[in-house]
């Protein structure tokens, strides 16, 4: 009798990330303990939408050109992402947020920690990578389309904005002459943020991709939870308050600069 294989439907696939994502948090978060430092939790971010797409690879019945494409630029962008943030972060200890959520907590934040901070992250980024998931798994329409073209152009504005973004105040954090003013050239002549809104659009650029298939529009709420996180949780606003009162000049610069979609400053032609 020839042996058959169960076929991994997409509700169990999504589930079975949903499980992979909460269990390797859940070793991040007892090495987070042992350090007293839940900033690794940033750093694991970017590798979790990684995690997700290969897993979903791995579970599909079936891999296409359009499997690989997205699997290929998740990684690409999960992957500089991680590694940008554990150089960044690297031997400077815990990052001020946690400071703050561990003094709010007091003793208990240990074990909370798990909860507000690890599994939470684990629950948002298996939201956000649902479009992974429909354009892992589709298997119609069989080619690329003008729709994939779309979202990997997107894909590569994001990247670019984030990158050279990133690259821009690395370079100018580390000139000690600097130090308090605020940058103001380059890309963030033209928004205050273009590493978020590059992050932002290249997941509108892999929610683009899915969207070529016949069910991947119904993932919108993916890339807007994503863009919505980035505005107006922990992303610009967030980083906005503490800027205005620690670096003079910044309110001036939130008055010329668009906060997020990039545009010519205010008074300029």
């Amino acid at each position: 009798m020839a042996e058959t294989h169960a076929v991994v439907t997409g509700t169990e696939a999504a589930l079975a990330g949903l499980g992979a994502i909460l269990a390797v948090l859940t070793l991040v978060w007892m090495l987070s303990l042992r350090l007293r430092d839940a900033s690794i939790a940033d750093v694991c971010w970017g590798l979790g939408f990684v995690l997700l797409a290969w897993l979903y690879c791995s579970l599909s019945p079936a891999l296409t050109s359009r499997s690989w494409l997205v699997t290929t630029l998740t990684t690409l962008w999960g992957g500089r992402l991680a590694v940008h943030l554990f150089l960044r972060n690297h031997g400077k200890g815990e990052d001020r947020r946690y400071q703050a959520m561990r003094a709010a907590h007091g003793p208990a934040f240990w074990w909370r920690s798990l909860f507000t901070v690890f599994w939470l992250q684990g629950a948002l980024l298996w939201f956000v990578s649902l479009p992974l998931l429909v354009a892992v798994r589709a298997t119609q329409p069989v080619g690329l389309t003008v729709v994939d073209g779309l979202g990997v152009l997107l894909f590569a504005i994001g990247f670019g904005f984030e990158v050279v973004g990133d690259y821009q105040l690395e370079r100018f954090k580390a000139r000690p002459e600097n130090r308090g003013k605020v940058l103001d050239s380059g890309l963030w002549r033209y928004t205050r943020h273009p590493n978020y809104f590059g992050d932002a659009t290249t997941w509108w650029g892999l929610y683009a991709i899915s969207a070529s298939t016949s069910s991947g529009w119904l993932t919108i709420l993916s890339p807007s939870l994503m863009t919505l996180l980035l505005v107006w949780v922990s992303g610009v606003r967030l980083l906005e308050k503490g800027l205005t009162s620690s670096k003079p000049g910044y309110r001036e610069y939130i008055a010329r600069t668009p906060a997020f979609f990039p545009w010519f400053p205010r008074g300029t032609h």
